[in-house]
């Protein structure tokens, strides 16, 4: 049996991680404002080295919170 949390990675095989600026391009906005959603805390992130890599799913997670319908 493993130790507790080693070789319990089974989900990290399935999540995708994106850069800043493929986050920017999908939701068509600056890298700036990207930057602000991590650092605030809004859109989490994963900080590797001086970079950070946002999960796929939050950033859709992100969009489907923030959707209105006008009218």
């Amino acid at each position: 049996m493993p130790a507790s949390g080693v070789g319990n990675m089974s989900g990290l095989g399935e999540l995708r991680f994106l850069t800043v600026a493929e986050v920017a391009s999908l939701m068509r906005v600056s890298k700036m404002t990207v930057y602000r959603l991590v650092h605030g805390g809004t859109l989490p992130a994963v900080r590797v080295g001086r970079s950070f890599r946002v999960p796929e799913q939050a950033v859709h997670a992100y969009l489907d919170s923030s959707m209105f319908e006008a009218g």
